[in-house]
């Protein structure tokens, strides 16, 4: 195998520059497939935009549910690709440790599915008793009850998608990633518009739209790991019937953690949308503009955030500590560098961001330009701090290292963010603007606990 993710320990002359070029090599294809995964939700945002507000709010509320359940259910498929690396990074030709974790991975993260279709389908009344508008309950309901026939593919590519990084192969998800953008495009354009003789759905089509692309993707990740030797030679569906539950019970430990970690910080900003709902629809939409931008720029940082778990996890399984604190810092300096640069097109260029998302002079656009162009600036200021804390929680998880960095998590995100976000937002009335001010408090404390703790642990 002559994968850039099996080589063997960096020599002393030049350890930093190869080992950031093997991370580039790991981490450029990772990155866009996330960026294109980051296109087909900014693909339903633009159509749903360009429907009305109201679509756009009902979506941006509606996916507090289904992101919830999505990161209960993550969990094991994320840890995947941890247990993978340090089994190759210790033996190197262990097929049939893989094929099991691959297998329990899709096990677990199916049988998971099923409880939090019934919480996705219920969306309409959580919404309603979490005080938002009738209305916005209603429609946001019917989104999320689309969006649940998806999740099981969804949570299914997860897991596939761990496989192939972990084996160094992560332009088999790019490929899969760009054509489910065209799928969903297509597919949304049709059902929310009622074109191609599609019947016209609004913000149902978008929610059935979604699901098709997600068991898309799923279907399209097994045809590419069929059609790709150094992948299909693990025969990961051989005995695919037979359970075992020692693998099984550590995905599920590594995995339970990592998930509980990523829902501190998703619902942090998920738990502040239903705050800005409580501000109105136009606070709602240029919130969701603001984030939506931020978010697609962090798909690079966390495109470096994934490659460093499966290189500190190769380090680990050789036994080389000192690989292994290399492969996390140099992610962090790599993802920083390019995150600094956006940042500042995030504060030249705000208006004219926030434009792209709406229709031409439409009556009320101005206002929600407006408080997006605020919001843009403060996410300028925390996207380092949030490159530094991706990166150092994916780390973390290369040494196995789930169970603390869950508790900083918490911490941060909600003993640190969240009470800041209500006293500025809330009680001093700056409403957007002072939530918008608490979430990158929170991400600066996650930033700094996370790098310190990966520090600490590889010391040598």
């Amino acid at each position: 195998m002559t994968d850039l993710t099996f080589d063997q320990p960096a020599p002393r002359r030049t350890p930093w520059l190869i080992e950031s070029k093997a991370l580039l090599l790991l981490a450029a294809p990772m990155a866009m497939a996330q960026l294109a995964q980051m296109a087909v939700m900014t693909t339903d945002v633009i159509l749903l935009g360009r429907l009305s507000r109201e679509a756009l709010a009902a979506a941006a509320i509606g996916n507090t549910v289904y992101y919830f359940a999505w990161l209960i259910g993550s969990g094991p498929g994320m840890a995947v690709s941890p247990v993978i690396a340090q089994i190759l990074g210790a033996r190197p030709r262990d097929r049939m440790g893989v094929r099991a974790t691959v297998r329990m991975g899709l096990w677990v993260t199916m049988l998971a599915s099923l409880p939090l279709m019934i919480l996705m389908l219920n969306a309409r009344w959580i919404l309603s008793h979490l005080g938002q508008a009738p209305d916005l309950a209603r429609d946001a309901g019917i989104f999320v009850s689309m969006l649940a026939f998806g999740l099981p593919f969804t949570l299914g590519y997860q897991a596939l998608r761990s496989f192939a990084a972990a084996l160094g192969k992560p332009t088999a998800t790019l490929w899969v990633m760009l054509a489910s953008i065209v799928f969903n495009g297509v597919a949304g354009y049709g059902l929310i518009f009622g074109h191609f003789g599609l019947p016209k759905l609004g913000l149902m089509g978008s929610g059935l739209a979604t699901a098709g692309s997600s068991i898309f993707s799923f279907v399209a990740m097994l045809v590419v790991i069929w059609a790709t030797p150094a992948l299909r030679k693990f025969r990961i569906f051989r005995r695919a019937h037979r359970p075992l539950p020692v693998k099984a019970r550590e995905l599920v430990r590594l995995g339970l953690p990592i998930g509980v970690t990523m829902i501190f910080e998703a619902m942090l900003f998920n738990t502040m949308t239903l705050v800005m709902g409580t501000f109105g629809a136009v606070a709602v939409a240029a919130h969701q503009i603001a984030l939506n931008f931020a978010s697609i720029t962090f798909m690079v940082p966390l495109g470096f955030a994934m490659a460093s778990t499966v290189r500190v996890g190769l380090a680990v399984g050789r036994g080389d500590m000192v690989a292994a604190r290399r492969a996390g810092v140099t992610a962090m300096v790599l993802s920083v560098g390019f995150i600094s640069l956006v940042a500042v097109a995030m504060v030249l260029f705000g208006p004219q961001i926030a434009g792209l998302y709406l229709g031409d002079g439409r009556a009320g656009d101005a206002a929600v330009v407006v408080l997006a162009t605020q919001y843009l600036l403060v996410a300028a200021a925390f996207q380092v701090f949030d490159a530094l804390q991706v990166v150092g929680a994916h780390a973390l998880r290369g040494l196995k290292d789930a169970r603390m960095p869950m508790v900083l998590a918490g911490v941060s995100y909600w003993l640190a963010g969240a009470p800041v976000c209500i006293l500025l937002g809330v009680i001093l009335k700056m409403q957007g603007l002072g939530v918008w001010i608490g979430l990158a408090f929170g991400l600066a404390v996650a930033a700094g606990a996370m790098c310190w703790r990966f520090w600490r642990i590889t010391r040598v």
